[in-house]
Order: structure tokens, then sequence, then C-alpha cells
């Protein structure tokens, strides 16, 4: 066979790959979703990024568009009017959606730890245990989730608000780096390695008070769906969450962390390589604490703790039941 004979086949065969991948491999339309973020696209969405990236949506015959989120960008109102098929929330998002009439579904949970802690500087103050917190001032966003947890922790070890000073952030943190405020909220494995770089630089020291360890069990990003569609569409939910989910665990495993590190720089090209590496070593312990734990795991004690903290400080009027919205598998 001469040679441009083998080349020409060659082309040909490419050429029918290309065609066929975006297709699904046997000619089969891919079905295209949207899936709202909660915030940016980073580390804190590695296993969205690699589930998109790494083919798996494609796999199982999804073109699935990752949108970024943020402040203006709600995924439950998305849901509710058609934009989106899937999205990112966290409890508290979900359990006052519920409690206003939202019809939408949790179909897993993929930080097990909430990675929302305040940090610190040990060598000005000694925050061992919430005790220490009396007398400190301690940043909130009014109307965050943080503020709900720092209220539940106050309440949890019997610290009246009168014996703290609650002062209110926004996303400057000049007040914290010039010593203003003791202690400021921030996510440990987002911003931590970044201002804790920064502290560092100054020749700071940096400690992180963690509710967690406190008792305090509230729920970070989880993804949800609406009533419709986990009612209507089944297998869609089955497809687009496996996916998901294999993507997770593959941007989780350590044996693909320069994989995964290329990845997220690709999609967050302001962020150095070093501190995505240090964000995702981080991440790892929010998502999948300990390894008998399957990713993506509806920890339903942890959603009960959240609802009944916004109950007692009054964000909701009456109980959701939030059980009632959790498919747990």
């Amino acid at each position: 066979m001469k040679i441009y004979q083998i080349v020409k086949r060659l082309l040909i065969m490419i050429l029918v790959w290309l065609v066929l991948v975006p297709s699904g491999f046997c000619g089969e339309p891919l079905t295209e979703i949207n899936y709202r973020l909660k915030w940016l696209l980073n580390t804190s969405a590695a296993g969205d990024i690699y589930a998109d990236r790494g083919g798996y949506f494609v796999e199982n015959g999804l073109r699935v568009v990752v949108k970024s989120g943020g402040p203006e960008r709600d995924p439950i109102k998305e849901l509710e009017l058609g934009r989106a098929h899937f999205g990112v929330a966290s409890a508290d998002q979900v359990i006052r959606a519920l409690s206003k009439g939202a019809k939408v579904k949790v179909i897993a949970q993929l930080f097990q730890i909430n990675p929302l802690q305040w940090i610190y500087r040990p060598d000005e103050i000694t925050v061992s245990t919430p005790d220490d917190l009396k007398n400190k001032t301690i940043g909130i966003t009014f109307g965050g989730i943080d503020e709900n947890i720092m209220k539940a922790i106050l309440a949890k070890s019997r610290i009246n608000e009168s014996q703290v000073h609650l002062y209110s952030v926004r996303y400057d943190f000049t007040p914290f780096y010039q010593g203003r405020v003791d202690l400021w909220p921030i996510y440990r494995n987002a911003q931590g390695p970044i201002i804790g770089a920064r502290m560092e630089k100054a020749g700071e020291t940096v400690g992180y008070f963690n509710p967690d360890a406190h008792g305090i069990h509230s729920v970070a990003n989880s993804v949800i769906t609406s009533d419709e569609i986990l009612r209507d569409q089944p297998e869609l939910v089955e497809n687009f969450l496996s996916a998901l989910l294999k993507g997770w665990e593959m941007a989780m495993d350590p044996d693909n962390a320069e994989k995964t590190i290329a990845m997220i720089h690709d999609a967050d090209r302001d962020t150095p390589l070093a501190v995505i590496a240090e964000q995702l070593s981080l991440t790892r312990g929010f998502i999948q604490p300990n390894p008998d734990i399957p990713i993506g795991r509806i920890d339903v004690e942890a959603w009960k703790q959240t609802e009944q903290m916004m109950l007692d400080q009054g964000m909701i009027d009456i109980p959701v039941h939030i059980e009632k919205a959790l498919e747990v598998r």
C-alpha cells in the first residue's frame, strides 16, 4: 500500500472519530444540560472540572455546560426558572429556599466537613476552646452561613453575644490585616493558603478555629436538582450524578494530583500552581475525611443540625423537615 493511501485512511479515521466523539460515540445526540456552581471555577470545584474535562459527562451521553457561580447567580432560582438542570448550594441556601416554598432536592453532598473556619494570630491570642472567644472581635457576614455557625458556637458554649464583639465583614480583609479584628471567616481550603502565606511572609503566625472540631456540623456545597427533574428524568439524574462523582473521585485521588492541578489551573489562571496544589491537598480532607465514607454521601444528621441552628436563630420561621428533601443513596 502506498504511503499516501495509508495517510488518507488515517485522516478518514481521525475525521470519523472527531464526528462520533461529540455525539456520544454511537451516533446518539448528547443531552445538553446546564450545571450552575455555587462559586467560581477553582479548587473547590475540582471534581466538577475533572468530570467535565476528563470526558465523564460525555461518556454518559451528556453535554454539560458547567457555569461558575457567585453572589448574583442563584442556583436554586435557576432551577426554578428552568435555566439549570443541576446546581450546587450550601445547606443554609437550600433550607431557606424550602422555607419559601421552593421545590428542590439534594442528590449528593460534596463536602463532608464544612471548610469554613476563622483565621487568627496565635502569637497574639489563644483560641483553643469556644470559651476563648470571649472578649474577642469576631468577623462574621451578617445574614451569611458564618453568622449562623458562629452564633451556634456561642449558644452551645453558653456565651452571651454581649461577651464578644461581632464585626461585619465584607470582601476586604484590611480590618483583619490591620489587627482590628481578631478572628476572620475564611474557607480553609480556598482562601486559607493565600491569606496564610501572606501573613507568614510578613512574619506572622497563623491559626485556625474550626467549628466542626467543637461539635458544630453544618453542610457546605451539595448537589441539587428540582423535584420535577428528579421525578420525571431519573435516568438523566443518574447519568449526571455518576459522572460527577467519578470526576470527584478521580480529582481527590493523590495519584491524579498533577493532572487535577493542571485542569484547575486551566480554569483558574490567576491562582499559581503551587497554591492550587496546597488547596487541593486541603480539599481532600473536607471531601473525604474518612476513606470508608463514599464521596457524595449525604450526612442527614448534619443537615438536621443546620436546620435546627437556623430555627434557633430565627433565620427560618418554621421547620422544613429537611430530611424529606434529601435523596439518600
